[in-house]
């Protein structure tokens, strides 16, 4: 009797097996499958760059996909702005430049406010400093971590003659996550450019 019980337990497991798998590959095939969000590949172009003289008192070197907009200073003002915008990304690095005339501190004050304006969106300020004496160029990159609309901003001096300030912004919402890939290959041009920079 024990035989005939073990026989029929056996026989009513291969057939639930068969109806499960009969089930799956008949029934769920169609039902929807949630998916982890993900964002575009981008492609980025070859890194190579040309030496740019800018209207403002400094040269440096510019990426070749990289189109610069000199804007013309209004009578009467001292600084100096050029653009260097990479259609590609969407990104636009804004520098000014400004004569050092007794007037450093302020300088110095006003790109550290203009960061700290971007501080209610930020996670975190990272702050990396420049220091490279044979040109005399120091100063300090700011890194913004979080949803700030600006994530990198930085300004260079030689601490006598000439300030130049730059913020990087790309042209879309701020998400760190999807923007994280073209921040850190915009951050390696903006490194290239401050290490390459020369003053007049």
């Amino acid at each position: 009797m024990f035989k005939k019980y073990k026989r029929w337990t056996l026989i009513l497991a291969t057939v639930l097996l068969a109806a499960g798998g009969v089930y799956y590959f008949f029934f769920t095939r169609d039902t929807p499958v949630p998916r982890k969000k993900a964002y575009f590949r981008i492609d980025f172009p070859e890194k190579k760059y040309t030496h740019f003289e800018s209207e403002c008192p400094v040269s440096f070197e510019a990426p070749n996909y990289s189109k610069i907009e000199n804007i013309p200073s209004e009578e009467g003002n001292t600084g100096c702005w050029f653009n260097l915008f990479v259609p590609r990304l969407r990104a636009t690095v804004y520098c000014s430049y400004f004569p050092v005339e007794n007037n450093l501190e302020k300088h110095i004050s006003k790109a550290y406010d203009f960061t700290l304006m971007h501080e209610v969106k930020a996670t975190a300020i990272r702050r990396t400093q420049i220091r490279i004496d044979s040109t005399k160029m120091y100063g300090i990159i700011y890194d913004l971590e979080g949803e700030a609309a600006s994530q990198l901003q930085f300004f260079v001096t030689d601490s006598v003659n000439h300030f130049l300030r730059g913020v990087l912004y790309f042209r879309n919402k701020p998400n760190s996550d999807s923007l994280a890939p073209c921040l850190k290959f915009m951050r390696e041009d903006v490194v290239h450019m401050i290490e390459t920079m020369r003053w007049k």
